[in-house]
């Protein structure tokens, strides 16, 4: 008998590649298992183990205890429906089911979103979508800003922080609500 194994769904092909660890981990963290083993389809853009690794730690301890905001980073990283690399790369944007778009550029064989993430690796079947690598975590637009004016030294005590950390941090702030009482300290020194 020639049996054929059944794909898995997105969750669990996530779970076998063995680098998606602390995606898993956060999909759990924002309850989001049982949606992306549901029927779908599904389109994940999945950031790597050595992507979530190049938030700051405190950055991502942050979104693992607000299952809010990081529902609405991974949501961020998900589009309805099974989009293929061949179609990706026919795109300039693609609406994501956390509301906002991922802007799609190509340049020969490279894929890029929102202008720096790379996709890496495309295609990867699940029973209920595709999955595409990604290099980097997208941030979906309510966690990113205008580029700031330099910091100030002592501003904060985030000065000598590089920038991108301070404003992901910012954002991730904003998402988790506490925008007005940072802006209010930040303010009153």
């Amino acid at each position: 008998m020639n049996q054929q194994a059944t794909p898995k769904d997105i969750v669990d092909t996530a779970v076998g590649a063995g680098q998606f660890k602390t995606l898993v981990q956060a999909v759990q963290a924002a309850g989001l298992v049982d949606t992306l083993k549901g029927p779908g389809p599904f389109t994940v853009f999945a950031p790597t183990d050595e992507a979530f690794a190049k938030l700051p730690k405190a950055t991502l301890d942050s979104l693992l205890a607000n299952p809010s905001a990081l529902r609405d980073v991974l949501t961020y990283h998900v589009v309805s429906g099974t989009v293929q690399a061949a179609d990706v790369v026919k795109l300039s944007t693609a609406k994501t089911v956390q509301g906002g778009n991922i802007s799609i550029a190509v340049s020969g064989s490279t894929v890029r979103l929102n202008g720096s993430v790379t996709v890496t690796q495309t295609d990867i079947k699940a029973s209920n979508g595709v999955i595409h690598v990604i290099d980097t975590v997208l941030l979906p637009p309510s966690m990113q800003t205008a580029t700031p004016a330099p910091a100030k030294t002592g501003n904060a005590g985030l000065g000598s922080a590089p920038r991108s950390s301070v404003w992901l941090v910012a954002g991730a702030a904003v998402a988790a609500g506490m925008g007005a009482a940072i802006a209010r300290r930040a303010t009153a020194r």
